[in-house]
């Protein structure tokens, strides 16, 4: 009788102990988790890479590289030139004492041909968080979006959440004569999400 009752026991423990190492496996939701923690939860290289190489077209055309210049003047137009009104970056990226961005680039794109576009909050990146993108290869500019240093202190969350920022949209609503970026934001975000959630990873120098 203790025999018996011994070995219930001991089979109890035994699926409590197949329930704490697998049972979780089943209801396990990588994207809720994603949601709560500032990490990847999968890692693969070669898929991250690989979407990355779309991510970084995109990010190079001139719909996103014109806000993102070397210096403190942003560029226009589909041949990225210098802005031809010149304003300056500012401490907040919003423009330089009385010549602000919100001046000419309303909530919504100006009608006619080659009008300022326009988006609510339109802005560069601030002086201390430059972002450039103009010039930088692959591996340099994935490596400085993931830097908490360089990125406006994203983690990875909120790297993802920032694909719908309301800038970003807005080159997929380029102003009339602009081109489109070199894909749908759809597109774009597939390749954006699976960056992140498989590590983030630089390709190669």
């Amino acid at each position: 009788m203790l025999r018996k009752k011994g070995g219930s026991i001991a089979a109890v423990i035994l699926v409590m102990i197949t329930i704490a190492a697998f049972g979780f496996s089943n209801t396990y939701s990588p994207d809720k988790a994603y949601k709560d923690i500032p990490t990847p939860i999968v890692k693969d290289s070669i898929a991250s890479v690989k979407a990355f190489e779309k991510v970084y077209k995109v990010l190079m055309s001139p719909r996103c590289v014109n806000c993102h210049p070397i210096g403190d003047i942003p560029l226009q137009g589909d041949d990225s030139h210098i802005h031809k009104m010149f304003p300056k970056r500012g401490a907040d990226g919003k423009g330089l004492y009385a010549m602000k961005c919100a001046n000419c680039h309303q909530l919504e794109n100006t009608a006619g041909p080659h009008a300022p576009p326009g988006a609510p909050n339109w802005h560069l990146p601030p002086a201390n968080m430059k972002m450039v993108f103009q010039g930088k290869s692959a591996h340099e500019l994935a490596k400085q979006l993931v830097d908490l240093k360089q990125n406006g202190n994203k983690n990875m969350k909120q790297l993802l959440e920032h694909a719908d920022d309301e800038l970003v949209l807005a080159g997929w609503k380029p102003a009339q004569g602009h081109s489109m970026p070199p894909m749908s934001h759809s597109e774009f975000k597939k390749a954006w999400t699976t960056w992140i959630k498989n590590g983030a990873y630089a390709p190669a120098k």
